[in-house]
């Protein structure tokens, strides 16, 4: 019902940069607010930043201040975000996630997880 198409990961050496795109798609009634999180090889999955769709706010892990940037494009359904000075701390795998509603007869609520996409950075 719901979709979610990451893009934009790869190998990258420190201090450089990437920028991640999630297009969502499906029966979306409405998106409340849309999010990137990582996993690094034996971490849990923890939050990296999320923007609400309404009034654009945002919300950043402190590790990430300064360097990554997410947006929204409305009406493309669409959040990037823009990863800049690179860590190699930053090595995960980047997923987009999405609160939206959906039409199932009535609007419910909905969370969605991209397939993931990964981020090494690396010399």
């Amino acid at each position: 019902q719901v979709q979610l198409v990451e893009s934009g990961g790869g190998l990258v050496q420190p201090g450089g940069s990437l920028r991640l795109s999630c297009a969502a798609s499906g029966s979306i009634f409405g998106i409340y607010a849309m999010g990137w999180y990582r996993q690094a090889p034996g971490k849990q999955r923890e939050l990296v930043a999320t923007i609400t769709w309404s009034g654009g706010s945002t919300n950043y892990t402190d590790s990430v201040k300064g360097r990554f940037t997410i947006s929204r494009d409305n009406a493309e359904k669409t959040v990037y975000l823009q990863m800049n000075s690179l860590k190699p701390e930053d090595t995960a795998v980047y997923y987009c996630h999405a609160a939206v509603a959906i039409r199932v007869g009535n609007i419910l609520p909905h969370s969605e997880w991209g397939q993931g996409t990964q981020v090494t950075v690396s010399s």
